[in-house]
């Protein structure tokens, strides 16, 4: 009686076995979720399918407005305005990058143009703002000066400001300063956005660094900049990676400041030049879609690029005790 009841206590309702016991007697460690056994209680149960549910569909949520534009970038206008099945379309085509790109019969948006000027206007901005922000966030993690505390948390409350509310005061002084309508401009704004954000980033990596390091380096010989670019750089690299790879994508996609200040062919970026697809009566949704796609994939490049060093830098110092 006594191992049937054993046997009963350690029995799964559906005769799974609950606890899996070593040959010493001792319970082995579980390795992963696969190995957990499935929670008979209904409660529990149901818990954790909500959740799977809830995660599916969340990801649902996200994913497919993307998909959608992927889809109907390999579709005719008139198949998008007729609502033919997505995944079921007859046939897919590659007119609508020709067309954008002017190898077309369509005279189309001169979109090689908005896609130089995002680059130089992107990366000019990105070089900027994280040399300043490396500057920046190494002295307010290595140095002690006056009014420190309050210098950090007024950067940091410029870049909680929404950039569509300072649009207004942004455009009256660049048309004093001549700067509406020039790339200067509008790298001058995206280097003001980024820089709050990069010295808050690597502030925090650095501080993650033991200083005693760089006091080491100096001890056997070497001169203060050699302890930080040999010693501490390195080190914090991860963490400037992840600031660039934001920034970039600031820039990249940002649009609403944007809109304001760029006029022409000559500074109009990407996200702007989305708008041309548009006129009174019709939208190119086609069109609109294949640049959706042209603005995508670089950042989905540099993304996949700099993924180990963004993933480093995200979990920088979080298993430390």
């Amino acid at each position: 009686m006594t191992q049937i009841a054993h046997t009963m206590e350690n029995q799964h309702p559906l005769g799974r076995s609950l606890k899996t016991a070593s040959p010493a007697g001792q319970f082995a460690p579980l390795q992963d979720e696969g190995d957990l056994p499935e929670p008979w209680f209904p409660a529990a149960l149901a818990l954790r399918w909500s959740v799977r549910i809830g995660v599916f569909i969340a990801m649902c949520m996200i994913l497919l407005p993307g998909l959608w534009v992927m889809l109907n970038a390999f579709r005719t206008n008139g198949a998008i305005l007729a609502r033919d099945s997505l995944f079921l379309a007859s046939s897919y085509t590659l007119d609508n990058f020709r067309n954008i790109f002017g190898l077309g019969d369509v005279t189309e948006i001169p979109v090689k143009a908005y896609f130089m000027n995002s680059v130089i206007i992107s990366v000019t901005s990105t070089v900027i703002a994280i040399m300043i922000g490396l500057a920046g966030g190494y002295a307010f993690a290595r140095y002690k000066f006056r009014y420190k505390k309050y210098l950090f948390v007024g950067l940091m409350l410029s870049r909680a400001v929404p950039g569509i509310a300072l649009s207004l005061p942004v455009f009256i002084i660049w048309s004093w300063l001549g700067l509406i309508d020039t790339k200067v401009g509008t790298i001058l704004v995206y280097v003001a956005m980024n820089v709050p954000f990069s010295v808050w980033l690597i502030d925090g990596f650095f501080r993650q660094i033991p200083r005693e390091l760089a006091e080491a380096a100096e001890i056997d010989g070497c001169t203060r900049w050699q302890a930080f670019w040999q010693v501490e750089f390195p080190m914090a690299k991860s963490g400037i990676a992840s600031a660039a790879i934001f920034a970039f994508l600031t820039s990249w996609n940002e649009f609403a400041l944007a809109s304001q200040l760029t006029r022409t062919t000559d500074t109009k970026t990407l996200p702007v030049g989305l708008m041309d697809f548009t006129s009174q009566f019709t939208i190119n949704w086609a069109g609109m879609c294949a640049l959706a796609v042209v603005i995508i994939i670089p950042a989905l490049i540099l993304t996949f690029i700099v993924q180990k060093h963004l993933i480093a830098g995200l979990t920088f110092g979080g298993v430390k005790g």
